[in-house]
């Protein structure tokens, strides 16, 4: 019974962004009802696999479906994009489903015709922004979604607590739109980059000290990296190896904490 689920979860919903996708369906197997997290958990994609499977009627209730508008946040969960901030979401599917026009700017080529209701525009009252620049705004109100396409190079001093990381980084990328995490093997085991990886889901991944040194190109050097790691540069050198030769962010360092990143020159947009 739905009242039964909600009761149960209510104390568990935390955000629209990071919740689960939570369906229900009745004791007879005749309906499966997304409850929870519909575009961004994917609770309506699956309801619809699960109703084709069991011989279900599948019951969706969110208005883009059922006005067959074009679901931005489902859009960009399927095609590998955070989302900058969540809130600008309903306000996008609200115009949407007022027949309203929005405009679109990307920095990336868009290779597909554009869904019902968007157009190229790169100002205007409302709008999204297809962009690796999380603070990129375009629009006087702007939904920003950001490739998962990121690879960071990172160090860091023993015992960095996670949150004081995540806080850094953020503060240059979407820590969601990260996939590779790069450091040296003496930091394999380091808690704080364990951690961050786990927790946005990006794959982490070491290398030697001659490895990282054999890196060809022009790189920030540290004596005192040198001295400690054996190498003169470690988050630089490694982010080159482990992602693109084209160093998007060169090295920045605060309270024991350096990072660089490159991101994925070829990314295209497909509708």
């Amino acid at each position: 019974a739905a009242g039964i689920a909600v009761r149960m979860i209510a104390d568990l919903i935390v955000s629209k962004a990071s919740d689960p996708a939570v369906l229900i369906c009745d004791e007879k197997g005749k309906f499966v009802v997304p409850i929870l997290s519909g575009h961004i958990g994917g609770a309506n994609k699956l309801a619809l696999e699960l109703a084709a499977k069991l011989g279900m009627t599948p019951v969706i209730t969110t208005a883009t479906d059922l006005n067959a508008v074009f679901a931005i946040d489902t859009w960009a969960v399927e095609n590998d994009y955070a989302i900058a901030d969540i809130s600008k979401i309903k306000l996008i599917s609200a115009a949407l489903l007022r027949g309203e026009t929005i405009g679109l700017a990307s920095d990336f080529p868009i290779d597909t015709a554009l869904p019902k209701g968007l157009t190229y525009a790169n100002s205007g009252p409302l709008g999204i922004c297809i962009s690796y620049d999380k603070d990129k705004a375009p629009f006087d109100s702007t939904l920003t979604l950001v490739p998962k396409a990121i690879t960071l190079g990172a160090g860091c001093k023993k015992d960095t607590r996670i949150e004081a990381f995540a806080n850094f980084v953020a503060e240059y990328f979407l820590p969601e739109s990260i996939v590779k995490l790069a450091s040296i093997d003496i930091k394999a085991q380091e808690p704080c980059l364990l951690n961050f990886a786990n927790k946005y889901k990006a794959e982490f991944t070491v290398f030697t000290a001659a490895e990282l040194a054999a890196v060809a190109g022009d790189f920030s050097t540290s004596s005192f990296v040198q001295s400690v790691t054996g190498v003169d540069n470690v988050c630089e050198r490694a982010v080159v190896l482990a992602g693109d030769t084209e160093l998007y962010l060169h090295k920045t360092s605060r309270n024991g904490m350096t990072i660089a990143a490159t991101a994925a020159t070829d990314w295209r947009v497909r509708f």
